[in-house]
């Protein structure tokens, strides 16, 4: 079988034992492992060369895993990393145009770090390799690769949502990224709404491409295979750790301290995308329509710090942080403290047994790619007693949950109302929507994203194997015509 690439920005650690934590980092794993491959991307390690030079990889294996990681410039950093890929791209593509900005040297950087990691990956191909690209941070990667006389099958997975047409076009290099985006072999989406979003850009704009029934686009001389891939999770896999971790330390301080409380659980990346403040605003709300839960329920949230030398993620901590002492400040009693807002990392092991705990999961994000919080709360339940799930309608995973409360995170009333719902529902009822989404999450696991993806990648190497063995044939063919004759 061919050897798997996986390219993503950062590689999940690996020799400090540190277990993969994302869908991301475990999926790639998987497959890794099965077949054998190279994970290859950014260290994380910020060096001392000039921006676009690097040393070559540095190389570590495991088993029959293979970890390539490269060190960024400060300047590539602050232009790639820090600048268009989370500037620009990253809040353009959650909807975010009043929080994007673009810098023409920034843009520069970007391609330049992607050219840079094309260089670095080629020296280390060989001729069946098939390579799996990562999210926003890489989108003209295939493109580049191409520039350096690269033939090898390349896929692109998007983790984030891909925006509509007019919001893609704020971003002036617009048509040069789906461009690029365009030289890759096949090219995947969270939700069939972000497939589409592609799909309207290239048809209507001014590339007059076209799509047929079977998900093929034809588009600058490329005919590439674009579909949706829904990341799932190993439900049965988090529901044994959240049942093995119950009686961990921390988990056992908080159900003490709850005090026969009921518990709503969040836990985000401290991110603007993730509805935070609408969140604890709603909760307010709450409070304010059904003083009957006062004393009787509290919020936790957990939001560890994420990108914190980009100012406006500085921003969004000050906001919440005091959004967070006013409603306790206007609601807190001697023994109840409605907001716990907890601004650190924790294991995801104990997360999983902390979600256990709760009797409601609060993920209601502005805008969202999958989001796999929502499905790991509802596979972390105790069959017997589960939580409601009360989920914004703009993440992924909300058309892959059918038994959660859905609601619109800009609306604060229906929040609210949700969340009185979710605290007031009837054992038998959440027994019913529990088993129902548990149903979807193992036919839809973590494994039937990967394979899916990988057999269409595969498919389009098989197809290419084949045309260049007839083209020989031909090439054969009309040599010994023109011999004999």
């Amino acid at each position: 079988m061919s050897r798997l690439i996986v390219v993503s920005n950062r590689v999940a650690s690996t020799q400090k034992g540190n277990p993969a934590a994302g869908g991301l980092a475990i999926g790639v794993l998987d497959a890794l492992k099965e077949t054998g491959g190279v994970w290859f991307g950014w260290s994380g390690e910020i060096t001392g060369e000039a921006a676009g030079q690097t040393q070559a990889p540095v190389i570590e294996r495991q088993g029959n895993v293979t970890y390539a990681t490269v060190g960024l410039s400060r300047r590539d950093y602050d232009q790639y990393y820090r600048g268009f890929s989370n500037a620009t791209l990253w809040p353009t593509f959650h909807y975010r145009n009043d929080l994007s900005r673009y810098d023409r040297q920034e843009y520069a950087g970007y391609r330049r770090v992607n050219a840079m990691l094309a260089r670095q990956l080629q020296a280390l191909l060989e001729p069946d390799d098939i390579i799996w690209v990562h999210d926003y941070h890489l989108l003209p990667f295939a493109q580049c690769l191409r520039e350096l006389g690269v033939k090898n099958p390349v896929g692109f997975f998007l983790h984030i949502p891909f925006p509509a047409p007019e919001v893609l076009r704020s971003v002036p290099p617009h048509e040069e990224l789906v461009k690029a985006m365009c030289s890759y072999d096949v090219v995947g989406f969270q939700t069939e709404a972000d497939r589409q979003a592609f799909v309207d850009y290239v048809e209507r704009g001014h590339c007059h491409g076209s799509v047929d029934d079977a998900g093929v686009l034809h588009a600058w001389s490329r005919f590439l295979k674009v579909a949706a891939y829904p990341i799932g999770i190993y439900p049965d896999a988090i529901a044994q750790v959240a049942e093995q971790y119950t009686d961990r330390k921390p988990v056992r301080s908080l159900r003490d301290g709850m005090h026969g409380r009921k518990l709503i659980m969040s836990v985000d990346r401290l991110d603007y995308s993730k509805g935070l403040v609408e969140r604890f605003q709603a909760f307010e709300r709450l409070l304010l329509n059904a003083p009957d839960w006062h004393g009787r329920v509290s919020l936790v949230q957990v939001a560890p710090p994420t990108r914190s030398d980009v100012q406006t993620y500085q921003r969004i901590r000050q906001t919440l942080e005091g959004e967070a002492g006013r409603i306790n400040g206007r609601f807190a009693q001697l023994n109840w403290t409605p907001i716990q807002y907890l601004n650190r990392k924790y294991e995801r092991n104990l997360l999983m047994a902390l979600f256990r705990q709760a009797h409601v999961g609060y993920v209601t994000p502005l805008r969202d790619g999958m989001n796999l919080v929502a499905k790991e709360y509802v596979a972390a339940q105790n069959p017997q007693d589960p939580g409601v799930l009360v989920l914004s309608q703009f993440a992924g995973a909300a058309g892959q949950l059918p038994g959660a409360l859905v609601v619109n995170p800009f609306d604060l009333a229906q929040m609210a109302e949700a969340l009185e719902r979710a605290l007031s529902m009837p054992l038998a009822e959440r027994q019913a929507r529990y088993t129902d989404m548990m149903a979807l999450l193992r036919e839809n696991n973590l494994s039937v994203w990967r394979d899916t993806f990988l057999a269409d990648l595969r498919h389009v190497a098989t197809a290419s194997s084949a045309t260049e063995k007839a083209v020989r044939r031909v090439d054969a063919q009309m040599l010994r015509s023109s011999l004999e004759r």
